[in-house]
């Protein structure tokens, strides 16, 4: 049974969450591959909003398993924080949450150096969400890090102590103001720890090998987006993991011949979180209306997003990386009430006009070239079936397909997992 993938195609917040939480009945378990608690993946339903950040978006499913991949990094204080508000529901989380013992853990000196470390570059600042996530990424691929396996040996605190003591020394290096109380901050941590030793830890890649052998249906979940890959994003103002497709076979040790269908995730137009170019970001009313409209505010920071139209370069070109086989669009009804909608499908860059996605896209280099489209007025989010939508949605959404040459499967026209149109 292969096993099929669900990614953000932009600079994340398109929406996974909900999506994946629509799809769950389809699958028997859910696999986050990447990323950390920077991640903020919102659920709504019976009336309830639900923001996870580490936990699978499978979680709320009585029959689903969630696993937590060899590809994340977990903050043991903000997962304990998610556990806790998770009570109230009643789940079975020791069989229903699994994690992987070659996850790495964040500790409380990654998110001290990682505010040191942003604090120090001054208007060169990257838009860290400051959970400690490169930092932890960094001793990773450093060989210094922390697995959550780790936590079942005996020189485990050992390991802590002497990888605290080195990440102070780099704090110090900095020379930076920065206040903390290491002490304070520990307390809470391994109090965290010790929460998170309840768990289930697994050797996960040999426990997807054979729950596909038995034919287990399984969804891998990304967190942020395609553009905010390490390799492939807007470099440097991306996050530290591989959010593409190819994360989720080193994330999960998954082959990448036993990758089925890749879900590809965008909005209806683009947002974006932080500093970072974005050549179709709009600073006039329109962009104000997307923003109050769709509540652009980022679910694990609340930081206000950036607003602009649909970027069809970036967008194609996140597809081809990823092989995407399907399309969801998101927040369609936002978009309900523009007299005209702009598309960019074509840059103008150093002087030229190309259509692919090049090595810089600064402001200085690259200038949209956009196509436009009527809009409607129509209040989508009581619709019910494709044939309710305005021509003119039809319309947009078939220009995007032919764009695209992926079907676009699913719309959502509002934040309940009830407001999903199947195509």
């Amino acid at each position: 049974m292969a096993v099929d993938l669900l990614l953000g195609l932009q600079w994340g917040d398109e929406g996974k969450g909900k999506i994946v939480d629509v799809l769950t009945k389809n699958y028997d378990i859910i696999a986050r591959f990447q990323g950390g608690p920077n991640a903020g993946h919102t659920l709504e339903f019976d009336g309830i909003k639900h923001v996870l950040h580490t936990i699978p978006s499978g979680i709320f499913h009585e029959n689903a398993v969630n696993v937590v991949g060899n590809g994340v990094v977990i903050d043991p204080v903000i997962f304990k924080k998610e556990l806790d508000n998770l009570q109230q529901f009643n789940l079975d989380i020791q069989s229903k949450l699994l994690i992987s013992r070659k996850a790495h853990l964040i500790l409380p000196t990654h998110r001290l150096l990682d505010a040191a470390s942003e604090a120090s570059k001054g208007k060169a600042k990257i838009g860290s969400t400051l959970k400690g996530i490169g930092p932890t990424y960094m001793d990773k691929t450093g060989r210094n890090g922390i697995r959550v396996g780790d936590l079942e040996m005996s020189d485990w605190e050992e390991k802590y102590r002497a990888l605290a003591d080195k990440h102070e020394s780099m704090i110090a290096y900095y020379d930076v103001q920065l206040e903390y109380d290491l002490k304070d901050l520990e307390a809470d941590f391994f109090a965290a720890v010790a929460a998170l030793k309840e768990l289930t830890f697994i050797d996960s890649e040999e426990y997807l090998y054979q729950a596909r052998k038995k034919g287990k249906k399984i969804l891998a979940e990304g967190a942020q987006g395609s553009l905010l890959d390490i390799d492939f994003g807007t470099y440097p103002y991306v996050t530290s993991s591989n959010t593409t497709a190819a994360g989720a076979c080193t994330g999960l040790g998954v082959a990448p011949n036993h990758i089925g269908e890749v879900f590809g995730i965008f909005k209806a137009y683009a947002t974006r979180v932080g500093s970072g170019p974005f050549p179709t970001e709009l600073f006039d009313s329109d962009g104000k209306t997307m923003a109050r409209v769709g509540n652009e505010f980022g679910a694990t920071t609340g930081r206000p997003r950036r607003c602009g139209w649909l970027d069809l370069v970036a967008l194609k070109y996140a597809v081809r990386v990823n092989g995407v086989t399907a399309l969801m669009m998101m927040k369609g009804d936002v978009l309900s009430g523009f007299e005209k909608l702009k598309v960019c499908t074509a840059y103008k860059y150093k002087g030229d006009t190309i259509t692919h996605l090049p090595y810089n896209i600064d402001p200085e280099n690259v200038t949209p070239i956009y196509s436009e489209m009527d809009g409607w007025s129509q209040d989508l989010t009581k619709m019910e079936s494709p044939e309710q939508f305005p021509k003119s949605l039809n319309a947009y959404i078939d220009f995007l397909e032919k764009e695209m040459e992926v079907p676009i499967k699913i719309v959502s026209v509002g934040p309940d997992r009830t407001q999903t149109i199947h195509r």
